[in-house]
């Protein structure tokens, strides 16, 4: 039997949990402020925040602080979250030629 690679497990690990998808989702498209990101997506506050700070410790996600005022605070893909880029355009495509309509809506996700 092969044995699964940690490496592997590790990124399912932190892909699988919710909502991290669909952050790094939003951030393909750039730099996007907290309130951005909570109005485009359907997640509280808290987790958000928590999300956020899980991708930045791993290292996907910088945030940027800018001596303004009011403080203006963005979230941005790092070299190693845009190397994402390419898988979840392949999760979306596979998504859309497999998902059905039905199945989204029968989702308990």
């Amino acid at each position: 039997m092969k044995e699964l690679c940690p490496r592997f497990e590790k990124a399912m690990q932190l892909f699988s949990k919710r909502w991290v998808g669909l952050i790094l989702f939003e951030l393909l498209e750039g730099p996007k402020r907290f309130s951005e990101m909570e109005s485009e997506l359907p997640v509280s506050g808290r987790l958000l925040s928590e999300r956020l700070k899980m991708l930045e410790q791993e290292q996907i996600i910088e945030r940027k602080v800018y001596s303004e005022f009011p403080v203006r605070i963005e979230y941005a893909l790092t070299d190693k979250g845009k190397a994402l880029d390419p898988v979840i355009k392949e999760i979306q495509s596979w998504s859309e030629s497999w998902i059905t309509k039905k199945e989204v809506e029968n989702s308990n996700l």
